[in-house]
């Protein structure tokens, strides 16, 4: 298989947290096409694992959707940000912990049809009481839950972004490998 070939790119938006470009590309049958393009920055997603099993989840309100979600702790790394240091900043401002011990769980494109975002999921353990005043944070309510639970708040749609469930999904696999933490 062969790529496309990027033949013009035109940014019809400039945003604060996307961009919008719409690009043609010439595809491998050499037909011309055109692409509109979401760009935003590698983001992380961590699930935060208290001494007791439990995840913290966060429910706030995603105003796109119209409706509050349950989701794992996640933000976009910042310019010049490491992954893993952008995980205990999201943490300690939306769950007010800061974590000992980060492993990394992979990686995806959340939306790769369309959107560049990258997602880096971690796992986040050993946590302390840490706190960072962030001015979009203010309305976010801390869920814990216990390990045992997150396949029934999947199946159920309770958790339905996909971030969450990648990264669930994942951390809870391993752990069942494992055979530790279910």
């Amino acid at each position: 298989m062969l790529p496309e070939k990027k033949l013009t790119g035109q940014q019809i938006y400039h945003g604060r947290v996307v961009n919008l470009c719409v690009d043609t590309v010439k595809k491998p049958n050499g037909k011309r096409a055109s692409r509109e393009i979401v760009e935003h920055s590698a983001c992380i997603a961590a699930v935060a694992l208290d001494n007791q099993h439990n995840v913290l989840l966060v429910r706030q309100f995603r105003y796109p959707v119209g409706k509050f979600l349950l989701e794992v702790p996640a933000g976009g790394i910042d310019a010049g940000e490491e992954p893993r240091d952008c995980v205990r900043r999201e943490l300690q401002e939306e769950i007010g912990y800061l974590p000992r011990k980060i492993d990394r769980l992979g990686g995806f494109y959340s939306i790769p049809g369309y959107g560049t975002e990258y997602l880096h999921c971690y796992l986040a353990t050993d946590l302390e009481p840490s706190r960072l005043v962030a001015e979009d944070t203010h309305s976010i309510e801390i869920v814990r839950v216990p390990v045992s639970q997150i396949p029934r708040l999947i199946t159920s749609g309770e958790i339905c972004d996909a971030k969450s469930i990648a990264a669930l999904l994942v951390f809870v696999s391993g752990a069942r490998s494992e055979n530790n933490l279910t």
